[in-house]
């Protein structure tokens, strides 16, 4: 307790710190105040959190914040804040990184960098798409694939993809049997502690041959089942699915049966939020109907039906617009007629309120009203003043068939895809921004496909917004991008806390994250616990992504009731705290520092008995099996770690008294004895009470004894020991000693040595002694087998009932027709019966305690024959590349290279003297050698 008491306040302020960059750096401040206060570090206005490079440590009324590993933007002020329920201060530090300079040279010249970036591919389905990219950074990038912004391993199941690395800074994703959802847009996120860069590439997947009409035939729900949704004519009507499932379910919409392609009117999207959405935009008498969402991969389908109806407005036009298509640069003329003349009316394009000019030309005569268009496309609306709408399509036919949207919104670090297809390929295309002509970067896709062109903006950010026109010839079309801000802000709490105790000494605490933790996710949770009875919470774990943590007993300083809360974190702050429903009792494993002490105390006198334990816990005092209670004869106190028993006045009734302490996972014991009363003699020993022993070792136990008269018995597991061969008991003045003579497995256990009214306790563990291996000359651990002659591996070992297992280039052999195991008392042999090259190789012999090794090479006459060489891979699906002295061999005459299982085969029929050499069977991972050595007649 702070003895000044009151508001915070600070008794030494925190000083200026310099230190060098990659260091790390110390602010700390010392404040009082009673309560004791609750003190933060913040940063430019913004809360630090204790994780990551972060650190806040307590000691005393000292307050310290760590920062590991300091950059150049680690410099600045950095303000201490205090506050109790009394009042509150705050004071600033200011942290300056030298070298900053120097640093951030080194940082641009060691973070990741492309040197080629993947390129855009279009592959059909069911075949395998491959993106490779080069990349520089040192230490080496580590590198992260995603598609359109999520993880590969969310979305799809670890067969269909795999992530390679090959020398020369060459990084590559296979995706295997490419499927529909495959498509979209895949970046490369490359990082190291200096930096990251990214790159991005376009994946398009044709349906090919077969699947044209896949979308037309599937059943209709039943009617009963079908939801009704109703929207006023002229509206938007929105449909969403959420669907889960690995492999990403291929997502289709229908109407009627009939397929829904995405179009003016029909938008197709995948939600920030996971749902897969339609939008059917300006909703007309056409679009009644049930619209079906059918969700289907390797493991099933599943469908999604809701009845779409259109009402008809309280007034309708006479005659409505109709859809049109005219040819480019032509005039697009729109009429329809309305219930009165003196009906006005307002025209739109989409959203847009139009205005008669040189673009658009409005007339009316009598009911009729019309509209006349210079070569814009678009959904165009008539709206009357009682809200009756009227809608029509404009489709220019021309150079581009399918043009851009009119706007895309897209959310900052999202990607904003824009396609285009023309009438032909190989035309002379062009993308701007803004006016300025668009160059390919690793951020900027540009890719065409036959008569599609693509352009794509990855992790895009607000300045990325602006107006994108594509042009071709004299044609054009043009889209508004839009780049929301994301909202920097902290994640929503926790929900589901839950907490289960039904483990002894632990609690398994549970939650689940937020519901809007896809739009606003945590990078981590924070876990504190409060002492019933006390009002500090304090931190006790963080986690990353894991929904449930065990607190254990040990966890705690001392033994109480806690309380526990929790909260989610990321960069921008943290949500509110959730406490869990209950609280729980929890005790830490405490041991014994110092034990309890036999008294000996004269009569009337007090009696003091205290044991020092490792952890503050609530224990139990005994007289003689009797708990005690603190009242006026026993005083009962416990300070942390300390505990004591007072007993006052004590009797020559309590003479040889045995007192006990118990607590959890403790127990403890001494005698009383009244100074003046014949004593029975004392059995004091040394600390000796656990012996580990190896097998055929002999054993000493040893105690002593305050009177060298006395008698003692041992025993062994609770069985008193009489004298037998192989065990000897001494007594020498007040020693008093067993000696086991050669110790064996079963003389494991505890062993007593009591005398009346005391004993002393030993735990004896026997082991078996290491089991070795004797030295092996060098000469007989290289050998040089002739090709078709026996190969014979011997060694000993020091056990003869020891257990070994022979290895070859590191893996494990097995008996099988040609290897063959031998156990010969101490002997080991391994034996093959007729030497190949394939046998080539370091074979080793293990126990659980040694290893010894054999390198054998092998030699013969192979020519006019052939030779084969094997080699084992780890994983069946791995590629390998066979060399010659360092020349990549082929497939030709006379070579055959084989691939079956984990095994990779080289052949060579016939074999020629110039086959002779060092052959390497090579992999992205590893590699293996063999000698051949081709005798023969040139």
């Amino acid at each position: 307790m702070d003895v000044f008491g009151g508001a915070p306040r600070f008794l030494a302020y925190p000083r200026p710190v310099v230190v060098q960059s990659g260091t790390d750096a110390v602010l700390k401040c010392q404040i009082g105040g009673d309560p004791r206060p609750a003190v933060i570090w913040e940063r430019n206005n913004e809360k630090i959190h204790p994780e990551g490079r972060y650190r806040v440590f307590e000691d005393g009324n000292v307050y310290n914040l760590i920062i590991t590993s300091v950059t150049m933007e680690d410099s600045g002020q950095y303000i201490c804040k205090a506050k109790n329920c009394i009042g509150e201060t705050y004071a600033a530090a200011t942290l300056k990184v030298e070298g900053e300079a120097q640093e951030m040279e080194f940082r641009e010249e060691n973070k990741p960098r492309f040197l080629i970036k993947p390129l855009s591919t279009r592959v059909g389905r069911g075949e395998d798409a491959v993106f490779s990219c080069k990349l520089w950074g040192n230490p080496r990038p580590e590198v992260m694939w995603e598609k359109d912004g999520k993880k590969l391993n969310e979305i799809f199941e670890s067969t269909h993809f795999a992530i390679s690395y090959q020398d020369g800074g060459w990084f590559q994703l296979k995706i295997f049997k490419t499927r529909a959802p495959d498509g979209g847009v895949y970046t490369c996120k490359a990082r190291n502690e200096f930096g990251e860069s990214l790159a991005g590439a376009v994946l398009l997947v044709d349906a090919g041959p077969g699947h044209e009409d896949e979308g037309n035939h599937d059943p209709l729900p039943n009617s009963a089942k079908v939801k009704m949704f109703a929207v006023t004519e002229g509206k938007h009507a929105k449909f969403r699915c959420y669907v889960t499932g690995k492999p990403k379910p291929e997502i289709l919409w229908r109407k009627d049966g009939r397929l829904i392609l995405s179009g003016r009117r029909y938008l197709l999207y995948e939600d920030r939020e996971g749902y897969f959405t339609l939008k059917v935009l300006y909703c007309k008498q056409q679009d009644n109907g049930v619209y079906v969402c059918s969700a289907s991969n390797t493991a099933g389908q599943t469908l999604s039906a809701v009845h779409l109806f259109i009402k008809e407005p309280p007034v309708r036009f006479k005659q409505p617009l109709n859809d049109l298509q005219v040819w480019e640069r032509d005039l697009a003329v729109l009429e329809c007629e309305v219930p009165e003349d003196t009906v006005p009316i307002t025209w739109y394009l989409e959203d847009r309120r139009l205005q008669p000019g040189a673009k658009y030309g409005m007339e009316e005569w009598g009911t009729k009203r019309r509209l006349t268009i210079l070569d814009d496309d678009g959904i165009y609306l008539c709206e009357m003043a009682d809200g009756g709408r009227s809608i029509a399509e404009v489709a220019v036919k021309g150079t581009i068939v399918r043009k851009l949207p009119r706007k895309v919104d897209v959310l900052e670090g999202e990607n904003a895809a824009f396609c285009v297809e023309v009438e032909e390929e190989e035309m002379d295309i062009h993308w701007y921004k803004d006016g300025t002509e668009l160059r390919e970067t690793h951020q900027t896709i540009l890719k065409s496909f036959g008569r599609t062109h693509i352009l794509v903006f990855v992790n895009t950010t607000p300045q990325d917004s602006g107006m994108v026109m594509f042009y071709v010839g004299r044609s054009k079309t043009s889209s508004q991008l839009r780049v929301k801000a994301a909202r920097h802000c902290p994640p929503s709490c926790p929900i589901g806390v839950q907490i289960n105790t039904e483990r002894a000494n632990a609690a398994l605490l549970s939650w689940f994250p937020a519901q809007d933790s896809r739009k606003n996710p945590p990078s981590g949770y924070i876990i504190e616990r409060q002492e019933v009875g006390s009002q500090e919470w304090l931190q006790c774990l963080t986690t990353d992504s894991a929904t449930s943590v065990e607190i254990l007993g040990d966890s705690v300083p001392c033994e109480a009731d806690y309380r526990f809360r929790i909260c989610s974190v990321n960069k921008y702050g943290r949500s509110g705290n959730v406490e869990f429903p209950r609280a729980v009792h929890l005790v830490p494993v405490a041991r014994i520092q110092a034990p309890l002490q036999d008294a000996l105390v004269p009569e009337g006198q007090d009696a003091c008995f205290t044991i020092e334990l490792s952890a503050s816990v609530i224990g139990t005092w005994f007289l003689n099996g009797n708990q005690l209670q603190d009242d006026d004869r026993f005083s009962i106190r416990r300070s942390r770690t300390h505990q004591s028993l007072r007993i006052r006045g004590v009797r020559d009734t309590d003479n040889g008294s045995e007192i006990t302490f118990i607590a959890y996972g403790i127990r403890d014991s001494a005698a009383l004895y009244i100074q003046g009363i014949h004593l029975t003699p004392l059995v004091k020993f040394t600390p000796l009470s656990e012996m580990d022993r190896n097998k055929f070792v002999e054993v000493v136990l040893q105690c002593e004894l305050s009177d060298p008269l006395a008698q003692v018995s041992w025993y062994k597991d609770g069985v008193k020991l009489l004298p037998q061969s192989g065990l000897d008991f001494k007594s020498k003045g007040t020693k008093r000693q067993l000696i086991v003579q050669s110790a064996e497995f079963y003389h494991s256990g505890v062993y007593s040595c009591k005398t009346r009214g005391d004993a002393v306790h030993f735990n004896v563990d026997v082991k078996a002694p290491p089991v070795r291996f004797s030295a092996v000359p060098e000469v007989k651990r290289r050998k040089c087998i002739e090709a078709g002659c026996p190969i014979v591996l011997q060694c000993e070992v020091s056990d003869s009932t020891a257990q070994v297992q022979w290895y070859k280039d590191g893996d494990q052999l097995l008996v099988e027709s040609e290897v063959d195991f031998k156990s010969d008392d101490c002997m080991r042999t391994l034996s093959i019966q007729s030497a190949h090259p394939s046998h080539a190789g370091v074979y080793s012999c293990t126990t659980k305690d040694d290893v010894i090794k054999f390198h054998v090479e092998i030699r013969g006459d192979f020519a006019g024959g052939h030779f084969e060489l094997h080699c084992k891979l780890s994983d069946p699906t791995a590629q390998v590349s066979w060399f010659h002295n360092d020349t990549q061999l082929q497939p030709e005459t006379g070579l055959d290279i084989q691939s079956e299982g984990d095994v990779r085969t080289l052949v060579v029929n016939p074999a020629e003297p110039s086959h002779s050499g060092l052959y390497r069977c090579e992999s992205s991972d590893d590699s293996v050698q063999f000698t051949v050595d081709i005798k023969g007649d040139l």
